[in-house]
């Protein structure tokens, strides 16, 4: 199965990330992209749409690639893609209360 996922790239400290196609059976073991759609920063304040090969894009999700949640809502963001953005956070579980000793 084709995933469209972040891959990070850059030095130690100085996070930049690449939005790729890639195969998920082989991912794991070669990390190789079978191609690169675009780049992102999130140090920036703003993400372009213009660092996203759109085109590519949607025809990649048209042919069948699942896209990672985070890659959707920055596809959301850009326009890209319409949508509402998916909770990308682990869910909280409920605290137990105490019981009360004897």
């Amino acid at each position: 199965m084709l995933n469209i996922r972040l891959q990070r790239v850059g030095r130690k400290n100085d996070p930049s990330f690449r939005i790729v196609l890639i195969n998920s059976k082989y991912a794991a073991r070669s990390g190789k992209a079978i191609e690169v759609l675009g780049s992102v920063d999130f140090r920036k304040k703003t993400i372009e749409k213009e660092s996203f090969k759109a085109d590519k894009i949607k025809a990649f999700i048209k042919d069948g690639a699942q896209v990672s949640p985070t890659v959707f809502n920055l596809f959301v963001d850009a326009g890209i893609m319409e949508g509402k953005k998916k909770n990308v956070l682990p869910k909280k579980t409920p605290q137990k209360k105490a019981e009360p000793k004897k």
